[in-house]
């Protein structure tokens, strides 16, 4: 931090010192200076990043939770997740078709059923905002006003005439030569930087790229933080209700990529997902409180691909009781390709090629001993019959993963019911060659992913509200 000294004596007072008392003096008054510089400096530095330990916490919560402002009691708990099924289809469909190597993956953006909320207050005064947290997607943004064109949210849209720290970020700016996939372009009235996001199903986000103040969970304010103020925005079937898009992709224009270059927050982060309909929020730590430890911790690595927005891992393949099935990539049918799978907090189920997944399905079947019957609303590959005393008996499942990676899935995750009475599989098949690991798998699980160290984490849980 550097100061600057304004002159203590006007032209009308003059002030006459022995010379070697005058040279004291100065010496005295620039040891001062610098001491005070440099306790300054430290309280900068402390207010910003060590006052937090390196780390941060923000609130996490389901959207169908009952403790979710956007929780909607006309809606029964099927139509909930036909309403997720929807939009983790919209998702994948978004995924495949630019999958290439000129377009990054793309998430989807549609009603609340499926996401997990994350909870931050941006601008000063702070404005609360519920984002939906997506590990699929870079840029940060949210609805502001003046809009052009606006989805209906139930939170305040962000007015940034109203925060004293808004600021527009320029062409030339090092925030909008980071923008990559968001079509950055240039306002040439302004000298702004623009940007547009394109999702499934017709969603998209356009607007300013602006800095702002940001909150987490305290009053410790994180300034200059690059997003996207949106003032033409659009959610498929029209049906959105979030304030926008948190991003937490590997990318550089994300909320972990930015704390760790401008407040040396370490890159990597952690979550535990409580069950949809749990009456329990839960928290995502950044940096040093993102904290995956104990004995029964499993770790898998990181592996960096082309485009660096998802998190890569090496899927193994699934395991129905003792039966285990081994996946292979479709060129070789003999190794397994590195990075074959991405950790997806935006898509509510899990992708499997459509070969390995009919050998699963043929697996599982042999193993249940259950009435199979077809979804009358249709969507799920595979439903059976719930026994008349409520409870299926499922098998259990464990995906395998590189590392020795045995994760047992929660049977709340992996078969969810779809009508009353039909109780469908939450795994799903796919063409392309792209695995996703959706949020219904990592259910009771405090999951770190670690860019600093290009690990993942995993810790069985039963209570995502103290999970270590």
């Amino acid at each position: 931090m550097a100061l600057y000294v304004k002159p203590l004596l006007n032209n009308n007072i003059f002030l006459v010192l022995p010379t070697k008392l005058s040279k004291l003096l100065l010496l005295i008054l620039i040891f001062c200076l610098i001491s005070l510089s440099d306790e300054i400096t430290i309280t900068s530095k402390n207010n910003k990043v060590d006052n937090v330990g390196g780390g941060i916490t923000a609130d996490l919560i389901h959207g169908d939770s009952p403790l979710s402002p956007f929780y909607d009691p006309s809606l029964t708990p099927f139509e909930r997740v036909r309403n997720s099924f929807r939009h983790s289809l919209a998702r994948r469909r978004s995924i495949r078709s630019n999958n290439s190597k000129l377009s990054p993956p793309e998430a989807f953006l549609t009603h609340i059923s499926g996401f997990y909320l994350m909870k931050l207050r941006v601008g000063d005064p702070p404005v609360d905002l519920m984002g939906i947290a997506d590990t699929g997607s870079d840029l940060t943004w949210t609805q502001c006003a003046p809009c052009s064109r606006c989805y209906k949210q139930k939170t305040p849209i962000f007015d940034p005439k109203k925060s004293k720290t808004y600021s527009t970020v320029s062409c030339k700016s090092q925030q909008c030569q980071t923008l990559r996939f968001e079509n950055p372009s240039c306002d040439n009235t302004t000298n702004g930087c623009l940007y547009e996001t394109i999702y499934g199903g017709g969603t998209h986000s356009s607007g300013d790229l602006a800095t702002e103040t940001f909150l987490f969970d305290s009053n410790l304010p994180f300034s200059k933080v690059a997003f996207g103020c949106g003032h033409n925005n659009f959610v498929g079937e029209g049906l959105g209700t979030s304030s926008g898009i948190v991003g937490l992709g590997g990318g550089p224009v994300s909320i972990i990529r930015q704390l760790k270059k401008y407040y040396s927050i370490d890159a990597k982060i952690s979550y535990c997902l409580p069950p949809p309909n749990s009456n329990v929020s839960s928290k995502i730590n950044f940096g040093s409180n993102a904290v995956v430890s104990g004995p029964k911790v499993m770790s898998t690595p990181l592996v960096k691909k082309e485009h660096d927005t998802f998190h890569y891992v090496t899927f193994e393949g699934i395991s129905v009781g003792n039966n285990k099935l081994a996946f292979k990539s479709k060129e070789s049918r003999k190794t397994v390709e590195e990075g074959n799978m991405f950790i997806d907090t935006g898509s509510t189920y899990t992708y499997l090629t459509t070969d390995f997944y009919f050998k699963f399905l043929s697996a599982l079947e042999k193993a249940l001993n259950g009435t199979p019957t077809a979804n009358p609303e249709g969507g799920f590959q595979v439903c059976y019959e719930k026994p008349a005393n409520g409870k299926f008996n499922s098998p259990t499942i464990t995906a395998h993963f590189r590392g020795g990676v045995d994760l047992v899935l929660s049977p709340e995750g992996t078969f969810v019911e779809v009508n009353k009475g039909v109780v469908c599989l939450a795994m799903l098949p796919d063409f392309s060659n792209d695995l996703v690991f959706g949020n219904s798998q990592m259910i009771n699980y405090l999951i770190g992913i670690d860019l600093e160290n290009q690990k993942v984490d995993f810790l069985p849980t039963n209570d995502c509200t103290n999970p270590n």
